[in-house]
């Protein structure tokens, strides 16, 4: 692990607004009530609410129960949409977390598979960010856009049990992990396009093909 990723990790365990609640643990703390039972499928914000478009905060406990029943939850909210990456914002919980599933079969070529939560995320772009990718969102249903992003990025962060998680990533992992990170700053895809000549809905895109005098790639799965 380079000295990036484990500065970036333990600033992750660390959150200002914790600095006087002593050291981190998975076991120290009572669990706490949450108001959803354990494996719930959650409601999922779509563009209009106001949890989208507001910085979550940072958490506090990465092992408190109640955080690894919101990830659980989560996972289980992503896979029956289905899609690709969840944030707690989009269900409603402005925390600084997300999870994310690239399956074989949406990985890019020479990619592996990979799947995780990061929570307390930071992440920095490598070289420039002008690769057109095609993204949806489950926050906004039907509808899909190219988005410029970075083709590699280096993201760190922690698991439920502190554990460094991130390092550098190309791929549709490098776009997951942008569009997920982009929801804690309440930064909807949207947003940064550029060119709403290749935003639509997706049904109407895909009868009428727009053309782009730019390479774009197809990571059109929502997040």
């Amino acid at each position: 692990m380079d000295e990036w990723l484990r500065t970036a990790a333990d600033t992750a365990l660390r959150p200002a607004f914790a600095a006087k609640a002593g050291p981190i643990s998975c076991r120290a703390r009572q669990p706490k009530p949450f108001p959803v039972p354990i494996m719930a499928i959650l409601k999922i914000a779509r563009m209009g609410h106001p949890v989208l478009i507001q910085p979550a905060q940072p958490v506090a406990d990465p092992g408190a129960a109640e955080i690894r029943r919101l990830v659980a939850d989560m996972i289980e909210t992503m896979d029956d949409a289905p899609g690709i990456g969840l944030a707690a914002p989009q269900v409603h919980v402005p925390l600084r977390l997300f999870v994310f599933r690239v399956p074989a079969e949406r990985a890019s070529p020479g990619e592996t598979p990979s799947a995780g939560v990061v929570i307390n995320p930071v992440i920095e772009g490598i070289g420039e960010a002008d690769v057109l990718r095609w993204e949806g969102c489950l926050s906004i249903p039907g509808l899909r856009g190219a988005v410029p992003r970075f083709e590699q990025v280096r993201y760190a962060g922690v698991d439920c049990d502190g554990n460094p998680v991130g390092g550098v990533v190309g791929g549709m992992h490098a776009n997951v992990v942008q569009h997920e990170y982009d929801h804690l700053d309440g930064i909807l895809y949207p947003m940064r396009i550029i060119d709403f000549s290749l935003f639509g809905f997706a049904e109407e895109m895909a009868r009428h093909p727009p053309v782009t005098s730019e390479d774009t790639t197809d990571d059109e799965d929502p997040a």
